[in-house]
């Protein structure tokens, strides 16, 4: 009786210690980011309506130059957002594998996983948002492409529009996601160590 009061919790710390505790909610996790990417775009487009920003080109007389901009920075957003989509979804089963039963260090693969996804993920947004926001925004809009910019509620820095944006968000892009592997990388290396150096 005593045994089994004490050994109560054992099928759960099994649970733990296989790595299933870890990969299944990232898994989840991967699903949601899916999703929301997949919703993203949608919201812009209602947020940019209900800012009035429309209303506001007309009575400055630019309202096709403002509808045709937001058009085109909002269809690059769509691009960006069903990248996005599809990289949460397939990885949303590769993460389940970042690791094996009995594995020493079951949690660090799910992590670099995800850090490797988020990088890939964030870079791809960035470098496609930011090309079209800085192309399109700069030859329709030229300065008044920040107003846009608060409107879709984009997480841009205004200095860094313009036609230079064009050039330094891709190349910004392709950073994040070569540095994201890198460390994603490393941490794996890290525990294929260990756990080699465990079976020996």
């Amino acid at each position: 009786m005593t045994d089994k009061l004490l050994n109560f919790i054992e099928p759960y710390l099994s649970y733990i210690d296989s790595g299933k505790l870890y990969r299944k909610p990232f898994s989840w996790l991967y699903v949601l980011c899916a999703i929301l990417n997949a919703i993203l775009p949608f919201y812009v487009l209602y947020k940019v309506i209900d800012s009035g920003i429309f209303k506001y080109a007309n009575e400055i007389g630019g309202a096709a130059k403002y509808i045709f901009a937001f058009l085109l920075i909002w269809l690059a957003l769509c691009v960006a957002c069903w990248f996005g989509f599809q990289i949460w979804w397939n990885r949303k089963d590769k993460v389940l594998q970042t690791s094996e039963e009995g594995s020493e260090f079951p949690a660090t693969p799910v992590i670099s996983h995800f850090l490797q996804t988020f990088g890939e993920w964030l870079g791809t947004y960035i470098a496609v948002i930011g090309f079209g926001i800085s192309l399109f925004g700069s030859i329709f809009l030229g300065s008044d492409v920040y107003s846009l910019n608060r409107a879709m509620d984009l997480p841009f820095n205004p200095g860094l529009m313009g036609i230079g944006g064009v050039i330094l968000f891709p190349l910004l892009g392709f950073t994040i996601i070569v540095l994201s592997r890198y460390f994603a990388e490393l941490c794996r290396c890290l525990a294929s160590i260990a756990n080699n150096t465990k079976k020996k």
